[in-house]
């Protein structure tokens, strides 16, 4: 998990691997948390230097983890006789190699220290030469001239600044100016304001000719024909007129057509190839391109990044929707109303398209008493400008249920979701689609998945992060959400880990309970290293007809994020990283008993000794829940079992070691059998950031 780390040795990197040197400086150091790239662009088929920025130290940096394929990133050494580092070293020039195939879009961007692997950065990846904004250039006497196709780098680093880059255009020319900005800040855990952007088109003169505000997001958009051969001017700038140094933005310039989504939304994993027709601007009446549907990929419903090829174009990326179908197209004929409703069976994923405003589409379907289904709309999920709304209705046009935006895990999204309806009695219904605020256009299309409801389940990972020390622990806290009657234990797996590093597998239990969780080890040998890792769950409850069946998920990881006020926010990132680091402020964390065993009513108390690096004296809270505040992101203890805090000595100041936890069970706790948990020491680096060290895998029991 997160550890902050005191750095007990100095890591550098050299032609011969990595070495370490003794040095026993005190210091209480957090893991990186990168705040920026710059420029926050590279270009596919070269090799870029960027500048890394973050809040505490990156020093020893050793590896760069860059999420999906094609693109790789190194450290730079100082050159040789340049001055020492400023210390703490909170910015680090790193090297990008993308290679000719990369896919286009943003990539999650990671660096390993010793002090630990660092929180998020984005870097975009696009096809055209990038154009970093030159010096001051807040005005159009002295913008950043470049010529189509670029991407545009900068920053909007200070109030009232304002960014001018001059360019030439052709009378006739199609030009598509794409914003990243807002979008990049997400992941940024420690950016607690975005930017607002706009962009304005301008003529030799300063006037007006476009401007665009919102389009993806807070992001501008536009696409624009020059009516006139000439010099312009593009202006961007906050809306508001702040400014923040790490507030880096991307500005894509180029004639290309831009691809935002196609249709069908669904496909199948095979063939491999597919035909679709791309839906954005600057495309011809009818351009169709080839989709190429990623390998080994079996998921149903599940919305993946493909390759797109568009004849004389370079590759894109898109979102699109791997289902195994069966699928069926809207029908032609008017479907606006239940009375001529387009006929269907279930189970079915249908392609359609809100194709002009106030337009909606029905379908209809019988149904038998005490079937169940799920219907989902994929819209905005897959690139599609549907912001849907989703009703069943009976015969008679009366409403039965309705959506407007599904919450998944811990975000909401714009599409829409009726989970596990129960079918009232025998007859015909009708689900009905259409946009919410009645708008609707060639780009407003969906998927509607209609299927019967099966139980399942999906794993969400708090946090994105473990940061382990040569023969310390940590642990990964996974959080469950059961779906259509699902209640069986789930059991917990890590594959992917790191040389040295192992993983002791818990389980969610039975029933009602949500939380597990899954404790990794270092050996004490292990050597520095880094892996982005694979959480999974595995079920196996009994079927219908009384035979077993396996259900499998992948946890969706998310980073934590520090929301102004203190709140602590989460956003889906790419991948769970494991490392192992220096020796840090907390050695060990130590707990007797390890084995536990209650029956209802009676009570346990554990020992518990932290052992302190030399010269660490801050506090250390001891805890067996991750919560903050007064939320509770993570418990794998059995139902009934809860802390007695007035039996407990939790909060270790001026440099105590030893401290307890009395754990209690209640006359009602229900019986287990060896469920596994840690009590980790906690030490705060912001507000809402804490160091989680971790004792080695324990067991609870309950007995009957």
């Amino acid at each position: 998990m997160m550890i902050n780390q005191r750095i007990g040795c100095v890591l550098f990197v050299c032609c011969a691997g990595i070495v370490w040197l003794g040095s026993h400086a005190v210091a209480q150091q957090a893991y990186p948390m990168l705040m920026s790239v710059d420029p926050v662009a590279a270009q596919i088929g070269q090799v870029s230097q960027h500048t890394i920025k973050s809040r505490y130290s990156m020093a020893g940096a050793y590896r760069v983890l860059v999420s999906g394929t094609g693109v790789t990133g190194e450290i730079v050494p100082p050159a040789e006789g340049s001055e020492p580092p400023k210390t703490p070293l909170q910015a680090l020039q790193v090297r990008f190699v993308v290679a000719e195939n990369a896919l286009p879009g943003v990539r999650d961007v990671r660096l390993a220290t010793p002090q630990g692997v660092s929180t998020v950065a984005q870097l975009v990846i696009g096809h055209d030469p990038v154009v970093p904004e030159t010096a001051d250039n807040n005005r159009l006497d002295v913008a950043t001239p470049f010529t189509i196709p670029a991407t545009l780098c900068g920053s909007l680093e200070k109030a009232e600044d304002v960014d001018f880059y001059r360019f030439s255009a052709r009378s006739g020319q199609s030009v598509c100016f794409r914003v990243r900005c807002m979008n990049l800040q997400d992941r940024i855990h420690d950016l607690q304001s975005h930017a607002d952007p706009i962009l304005t088109l301008r003529g030799a003169t300063g006037s007006t000719v476009i401007a665009s505000d919102n389009v993806f997001g807070a992001d501008p958009f536009f696409c624009y024909t020059f009516a006139e051969d000439g010099e312009y001017f593009l202006e961007l700038r906050d809306v508001r007129y702040q400014g923040n140094e790490h507030w880096k933005y991307s500005v894509e310039v180029s004639t290309r057509p831009h691809v935002q989504a196609v249709f069908p939304l669904a496909v199948s994993a095979a063939p491999a190839i597919v035909s679709v027709t791309p839906l954005g601007a600057g495309l011809s009446a009818d351009a169709s391109a080839n989709l190429h549907v990623p390998e080994g990929v079996t998921a149903t419903a599940d919305v993946r990044l493909a390759r797109l090829s568009l004849e004389g174009q370079p590759d894109d990326a898109v979102p699109v929707v791997i289902d195994a179908g069966p699928f069926v197209s809207e029908a032609a004929d008017p479907n606006d109303t239940p009375d001529v409703a387009h006929a269907i069976t279930l189970p079915n994923g249908i392609h359609g398209r809100i194709d002009r405003a106030a337009d909606v589409d029905c379908y209809a379907f019988e149904a038998k008493r005490g079937d169940a289904f799920t219907f989902e709309v994929f819209a905005k999920r897959v690139g599609s400008s549907l912001d849907s709304h989703l009703r069943l209705l009976d015969a008679s046009g009366k409403q039965l249920q309705l959506n407007d935006d599904l919450r998944d895990g811990k975000r909401t999204f714009s599409d829409s979701r009726i989970e596990s309806w129960s079918v009232p009695a025998d007859g015909r219904y009708v689900v009905e689609v259409r946009d919410l605020n009645l708008r609707g256009g060639s780009e407003f299309v969906y998927f509607l998945k209609a299927a019967a409801s099966q139980p399942h389940f999906k794993l969400y990972t708090d946090t994105d992060k473990t940061l382990l020390t040569p023969g310390t622990s940590g642990v990964i806290f996974v959080r469950t959400d059961r779906k259509h009657g699902f209640a069986g234990e789930i059991e917990l797996q890590a594959s992917g880990l790191p040389p040295g590093v192992t993983a002791t597998g818990g389980r969610i239990l039975a029933g009602s309970h949500i939380d597990g969780c899954i404790v990794l080890t270092a050996d004490a040998a292990a050597t520095p290293d880094v892996a982005n890792i694979e959480i999974r769950g595995v079920a196996n409850p009994m079927d219908a007809s009384g035979q077993p069946q396996e259900l499998v998920a992948t946890a969706t990881v998310y980073q934590e994020i520090y929301q102004p006020g203190g709140g602590r926010g989460h956003w889906p990132v790419a991948g769970h990283a494991v490392s192992v680091g220096a020796p840090a402020d907390i050695l060990a964390v130590r707990v007797t008993p390890q084995n536990i065993r209650l029956k209802p009513g009676e009570s346990i108390t554990l020992d518990i000794e932290v052992e302190r690096a030399a010269g660490f004296d801050k506090n250390v809270l001891l805890e067996v829940f991750y919560q903050h505040l007064n939320s509770v992101f993570g418990d794998a203890l059995p139902k009934g079992v809860t802390v007695d805090a007035s039996a407990s000595n939790t909060l270790l100041t001026g440099g105590a070691t030893q401290g307890k936890i009395t754990l209690k069970a209640a006359a009602d706790a229900v019986p287990t059998e060896r469920q596994t948990f840690a009590v980790m020491a906690n030490v705060s680096i912001n507000f809402v950031m804490k160091a989680t060290y971790a004792s080695p895998p324990m067991q609870i029991t309950i007995a009957p």
